[in-house]
């Protein structure tokens, strides 16, 4: 097993700069640091400095290595913190995965009942594709993962896909951009600047199969990975864009626009996925039930 004094050795080395910055900061001779990472380097049998002048610069081994211990003193230094708060004061931590579709608006409704709960709970809240975060799941660096879909069979990951719920979506547009629109919803999408998500998710796909069911054709000027930017741009009038209709309120109060049609035929969905088919997790259970019980009142 990787000796992690020796790794923290290395760590303090790359961070200042070279051995002689980091034997001060560790109060150990330059010999003592040097002939500790000649033993790192032997046991991983890799260089994990170049010297280049009197200084010293990552190999890329290193550069992936110091990736790594980042990571491994960063949790270290949170676990310190949590373990030296008094007992009565310590949260419960609770760390949910955010799959990068889904809308901020959405996120922050299912996420919102975690901190007005009477214990103290520290929510961490990372963002990242699906697959990425299904990965953190699984080694249990991760409580929870919201996505827009389950999980998917291509992918052997263990895991319990609970649907939260769905909703229609709707279009919105700038007033100005809505008063140069011909006809009625959703007949004067055909030809007007059109702003989507990216394809490859299942959003898309719905939204693709019902503008060729009722041969509708747009001007589609961008696509967004990023609902949020996709909003944005919609709010200066770069095209009608779309959001879950449970939010309709929501987004035409906060980026000054108005919605022009809803379609119930597209169905947004919403999944916690977790490694429990029984949730226990008592901040997991507030969530799924508080998302049911009042964003997705509709469903089903």
């Amino acid at each position: 097993m990787i000796n992690y004094k020796h790794l923290h050795y290395f760590w303090t080395v790359a961070k200042e700069g070279g051995v002689a910055r980091a034997s001060e900061r560790l109060n150990l001779t330059p010999q003592t640091i040097s002939g500790q990472l000649t033993v790192l380097e032997n046991y991983l049998n890799v260089v994990l400095f170049n010297r280049v002048g009197r200084n010293l610069e990552l190999t890329e081994t290193g550069r992936l290595i110091l990736s790594y211990a980042d990571e491994i003193f960063s949790l270290g230094g949170e676990l310190e913190e949590v373990i030296h708060q008094m007992p009565e004061e310590r949260p419960q931590l609770f760390r949910v995965g955010v799959v990068d579709v889904v809308p901020k608006s959405i996120t922050h409704r299912i996420l919102k009942p975690v901190l007005d709960m009477p214990e103290s709970v520290r929510m961490i809240c990372r963002e990242s594709s699906l697959d990425t975060l299904l990965a953190d799941l699984a080694i249990h660096r991760l409580d929870l993962v919201l996505a827009d879909r389950p999980i998917p069979p291509t992918i052997s990951t263990r895991g319990f896909s609970h649907k939260l719920g769905e909703c229609s979506i709707s279009f919105f547009a700038t007033e100005a951009l809505q008063q140069t629109l011909i006809g009625d919803f959703p007949a004067c999408l055909n030809g007007a600047p059109l702003l989507l998500p990216s394809k490859g998710n299942q959003l898309r796909s719905g939204i693709d199969q019902w503008l060729n069911k009722h041969h509708i054709h747009p001007r589609i000027v961008a696509e967004f990975d990023d609902s949020a930017l996709m909003k944005a741009f919609g709010q200066e009038g770069a095209g009608i864009f779309i959001a879950p209709s449970v939010i309709e309120a929501e987004v035409e109060w906060q980026y000054q626009v108005m919605a022009i049609g809803q379609v119930d035929e597209v169905q947004e969905q919403f999944y916690a996925i977790t490694v429990e088919r029984r949730i226990t997790h008592p901040v997991i259970s507030v969530v799924m039930s508080s998302a049911r019980e009042s964003l997705f009142v509709d469903d089903e």
